[in-house]
């Protein structure tokens, strides 16, 4: 897809629990560099995948309504599969002018991708286990065997990661080990990634798993559909807002996270204020 060119200025909120849809905003901002990008990141309850439906459903969907009403953005970029698995529904009822896109487990890329028709999942446990996901292999897969692995501790490897920290090659291989333990795994020749923390442990991830692996990240598809909903909003949009990244709650080693900002557009962090994200100005 060549980049899109836009007649006046365009504005998008990037939304996850932590840094993994920073993966998203990167392919974003190769693709549509003029594009204005903030980002939201929910901090102060990371990790999603281990919290409650009902929980998060009412958070995201207040949180959301909220920086909506305060950042303006013409879009949503919902980049998080746990909370476009669970949400999404919920988020257009509650802003049904706004466009959101969501992130969703890549199964019907990975269908068409596989040889052997059996495709593997590694998400949280939240989104492994939710009927979404049934839904899409109903859909989209119906012909394909699917090993949807739960890897409780991935996301935060991928936020030490994206700080500078190595994680040792046997943590990473502890956590996916699941995925080449079932009965059909000797057939496993495709993976998709279902969350977007995991972009950031891909090189790794390569590196541990067996050979022949294809390994899918949903990153740039989900770049290209925006670019998409972007080209289809009216020009007489309001100014964006400047390029910023908040966060619910102090992020662990903020120095760390603020020094490799930089690459994604962002030189600093703020902290959202809940009350002033509910009242804005």
């Amino acid at each position: 897809m060549t980049r899109p060119a836009f007649s006046s200025p365009r504005h998008i909120l990037a939304f996850d629990s932590g840094i993994g849809g920073l993966g998203i905003v990167r392919a974003i901002r190769t693709l549509c560099p003029a594009v204005s990008v903030s980002y939201l990141a929910d901090t102060a309850v990371f990790p999603y995948g281990e919290q409650d439906d009902a929980f998060l459903t009412d958070r995201i969907v207040s949180l959301l309504s909220a920086a909506i009403r305060r950042l303006r953005p013409q879009a949503v970029v919902v980049a998080c599969n746990t909370a476009s698995t669970l949400a999404l529904d919920a988020l257009r009822a509650s802003c049904p002018e706004m466009p959101f896109i969501g992130c969703v487990p890549p199964i019907r890329w990975a269908a068409r991708t596989t040889r052997t028709h059996v495709i593997g999942l590694l998400a949280t446990r939240a989104t492994s286990t939710r009927p979404y996901l049934s839904r899409l292999q109903t859909l989209y897969a119906p012909d394909c065997t699917l090993i949807a692995h739960a890897a409780p501790g991935l996301a935060a490897c991928a936020e030490q990661v994206f700080r500078g920290h190595p994680v040792p090659d046997e943590v990473i291989r502890a956590e996916i080990d699941g995925l080449f333990t079932r009965d059909c795994s000797a057939q496993l020749d495709t993976v998709g990634l279902g969350c977007t923390h995991y972009t950031f442990l891909l090189d790794q991830l390569r590196a541990v798993s067996p050979p022949g692996i294809t390994w899918l990240d949903p990153a740039e598809a989900v770049a290209r559909h925006t670019a998409t909903v972007l080209q289809s909003l009216p020009d007489n949009i309001p100014a964006p807002e400047p390029a910023c990244a908040w966060f619910t709650a102090e992020p662990p080693e903020s120095s760390a996270l603020v020094r490799a900002l930089p690459t994604y557009g962002f030189d600093t962090i703020a902290l959202w204020d809940a009350e002033n994200a509910t009242h804005p100005a």
